[in-house]
């Protein structure tokens, strides 16, 4: 399965993971909201019973006690027995409950639900224990959670699935393109070498007036094939089993080579390549095209970076990946730019006038995923940088 399919149904499952806990959310909270209302009102109704003298022995629900408070502050207290409250404690919930704007409520720190009728001759305060309300309330919330969770795991794995067959078009799509392009690609491979031969021949006896034409069959050819070969490996690099071509691989050799194969053509552009590599960085890979990657990578920096200006190649050890960057100064690269310098047949130059097919890059991007590493590309102060990083088996000590 290809990167990008990988991608898309984990986008899938991941929308549809969103929705469904949304949608779960809604009705769990409809659900605590509607059982907390019939708790408060099942209260209410037993505190109402209380005021008019009945039920303070718990008959219809939580025992309960009422407080009648006199003009002169005097306080009578009637109802169960249950509570055990000292003449201290019981003149602070009075005055509680008197300090309160709304006539019902909770008493959080004494655990009590309280309902206030003033009267023309006294205040009348009913009083119920919460706790066993807000035990049943913390009690639902908690088997709620666990049947939320059980839901969600359940979807998880009917959501991939479902991913799976909603991505099977894309696919099939997506297959059918590569096979497209890999035929067609090698199908393109022998009529230009045959046309490139011929105009080998043809240029060692074609009259000088016309060796002009011919060079630029010539040029042009050669240019097709380059693209021909690049769209190979571009398909190449996509279709690649991580299981079974890849090996442990030593990237502090493998950037070592380029270095030493990119030092001659970079000093002959008229720039300077500058390198600090860290050694003994294992990583799991395909080391033909790791190499390719860190050309791709330096070829694109001799591409852009001023005369006589340093190019910067480091691979450093951070954490438990390996950071390889190229440094180069050069023109800024826009934001809006760098989000697309990774896409297939993109190039920077709107006019398309470079030497280039913009697949370079794109082979870079497919070669990074393949290894289940990062790519990106960063332009600040004048210097623009392409950074991978790559996930590391070990580091060797040094010999």
């Amino acid at each position: 399965m290809s990167g990008m399919i990988r991608r898309l149904r984990w986008k899938i499952v991941g929308i549809s993971m969103l929705f469904v806990t949304l949608v779960l959310a809604a009705v769990f909270t409809g659900v605590m909201l509607t059982a907390r209302s019939s708790l408060e009102q099942s209260s209410t109704r037993q505190l109402e019973e209380a005021l008019r003298g009945e039920g303070y022995d718990g008959q219809n629900g939580q025992p309960c006690f009422v407080t009648e408070v006199y003009p002169s502050g005097t306080v009578r207290v009637m109802g169960s027995s249950y509570y055990q409250i000292s003449e201290e404690d019981l003149l602070a919930l009075v005055q509680e409950c008197l300090s309160q704007q709304e006539e019902s409520g909770l008493l959080t720190d004494y655990h009590l639900r309280y309902l206030r009728y003033d009267g023309a001759l006294s205040i009348r305060i009913a009083f119920t224990d919460s706790t066993l309300e807000q035990s049943a309330l913390r009690a639902m919330a908690g088997n709620l959670l666990l049947i939320a969770l059980a839901a969600l795991v359940v979807l998880l794995g009917c959501s991939y699935l479902l991913s799976g067959v909603a991505a099977r078009p894309v696919e099939r799509a997506w297959q059918e393109q590569q096979r497209f392009l890999s035929d067609a690609s090698h199908e393109l491979k022998t009529p230009l070498t045959v046309i490139l031969s011929s105009a080998d021949l043809l240029a060692e006896s074609a009259p000088a007036e016309e060796q002009t034409y011919v060079e630029n069959i010539r040029a042009e050819s050669r240019r097709m094939k380059k693209l021909v070969e690049e769209m190979l490996t571009l398909f190449r690099a996509e279709s690649v089993r991580r299981e079974t071509a890849f090996s442990e691989v030593d990237l502090s050799d493998v950037v070592t080579d380029a270095a030493l194969r990119f030092e001659p053509v970079v000093f002959e552009s008229g720039r300077r390549l500058l390198y600090t590599i860290d050694e003994g960085l294992q990583v799991s890979g395909d080391r033909d095209a790791l190499e390719r990657l860190t050309g791709i990578l330096l070829d694109n920096a001799v591409k852009y970076a001023p005369q006589g200006t340093d190019i910067r190649l480091t691979l450093t050890h951070q954490d438990r990946t390996a950071c390889l960057a190229v440094e180069n100064g050069g023109d800024p690269i826009p934001p809006e730019v760098a989000a697309h310098l990774f896409d297939r047949f993109y190039r920077a130059d709107s006019s398309r006038t470079g030497t280039g097919f913009g697949l370079g890059l794109a082979i870079a991007r497919a070669i990074v995923q393949n290894h289940r590493g990062n790519i990106i590309c960063r332009s600040q102060e004048g210097v623009n940088r392409f950074s991978v990083t790559l996930p590391v088996l070990r580091q060797k000590e040094a010999q």
